[in-house]
């Protein structure tokens, strides 16, 4: 909770990832979704357990994964992550900066083996 002599006010962030033709739909178990019925079941868990820390002057550190357990190919996806991020302002525009390595512990057949790096910038809009 951020103290009240703060001079950033509190944000929320909510994510919503977009369904794309390539990508799972990540959901607790499975559910019908648009498509021809001849398409191959989607029965996917996503678990995305996390610990931070976020330093007075504005600095976050983070560990985490964005796992998902495939019910029907009885396959795991565990990307272990860890994250610096920085509160800033650019300009006139609160900003937070994000960049860090991620490990694929476990994959599909088919998805991402070995190491990856992260880099993201997100445009705050408190109210």
């Amino acid at each position: 909770m951020p103290s009240s002599t703060s001079p950033w006010p509190p944000v929320s962030c909510w994510r919503f990832p977009l369904p794309t033709p390539t990508m799972r739909r990540p959901s607790p178990r499975s559910c019908p979704f648009a498509g021809p019925s001849d398409r191959a079941d989607i029965n996917a868990t996503f678990l995305q357990p996390f610990v931070t820390y976020t330093t007075p002057n504005a600095w976050t550190f983070s560990l985490q994964t964005e796992s998902t357990y495939d019910w029907q190919g009885d396959q795991w996806n565990v990307p272990i992550a860890a994250q610096v991020a920085k509160l800033t302002k650019i300009g006139g525009q609160l900003v937070q900066l994000q960049a860090g390595p991620r490990y694929y512990a476990a994959s599909t057949d088919t998805g991402p083996e070995g190491w990856a790096l992260r880099f993201n910038v997100v445009l705050l809009f408190p109210t």
